[in-house]
Order: structure tokens, then sequence, then C-alpha cells
């Protein structure tokens, strides 16, 4: 029943990657330079990516439902949490230390690409 999970948190992730892309599009525009917008736009994009993704891992567990597989999926949400969230936050507060921790999300993206790629060869039979 870990698919629904997946599904159901895909698509709230997705909602808030609408609502923080409109926010960003209608509330900061005159509020911060270009740079920060172009970054805050990046944030917005990988959460949005990483939104479907944990969808997909949910429809992949339809069929099959691995300890990979749910590794990926919460490799995806703490990846975007840590990637996009640093970059929200460095936006929005100025702090531009925030932009090294970054890195940290985008290996959990990685990381959970692989694992989905991983389990679904894995379990292929």
């Amino acid at each position: 029943m870990a698919w629904t999970l997946w599904i159901m948190i895909g698509a709230v992730m997705a909602g808030i990657g609408v609502a923080t892309g409109a926010f960003g599009a209608h509330a900061l525009r005159s509020r911060v330079p270009a740079d920060d917008l172009e970054i805050f736009e990046i944030a917005v994009r990988y959460w949005m990516y990483h939104s479907f993704a944990v969808l997909m891992c949910g429809f992949v567990a339809t069929r099959i439902d691995t300890g990979l597989l749910r590794a990926a999926a919460i490799c995806f949400i703490a990846g975007v949490l840590i990637f996009s969230g640093s970059l929200y936050g460095l936006v929005l507060s100025g702090q531009r230390w925030l932009g090294a921790i970054t890195p940290i999300g985008g290996v959990l993206l990685i990381a959970g690409w692989g694992l989905l790629a991983f389990s679904t060869v894995n379990s292929a039979g």
C-alpha cells in the first residue's frame, strides 16, 4: 500500500510547486534581483520535476514494490527539500551560505534516479 502514499506525497508536492512558482512569478518579480529570481525559478523547476519522480515511484510500486524503490522515493523527497529548500531560503533570506547546502540535495536527487533505475532493472523478470 506504499504506492498510495507516494502518489499522495507527489501530488501534494506538485501543488506546492505550482504555488511557489506563482509566488515567484507574482510576488518576487519586482522585489528580488533578476539573478535571485532565476535561482528561485530553478528551485521551482527541480521541485516540480521531482514531484513527478515521486508520483512515478508510486505508479511503479503498483507493479514492483521494493525497498530500493521506496529508498528512491525518499531520496527524491529529501533531495528536493534540501536542494530547492536551500535555494528558496537563499533567495528569501539573502543568506548566501545556504547555497553550500544545495549540492547535498542534488546528490540525493541523483541517488534517487539511480535507485529508481536499479530497482526496476533488478526486479524485471
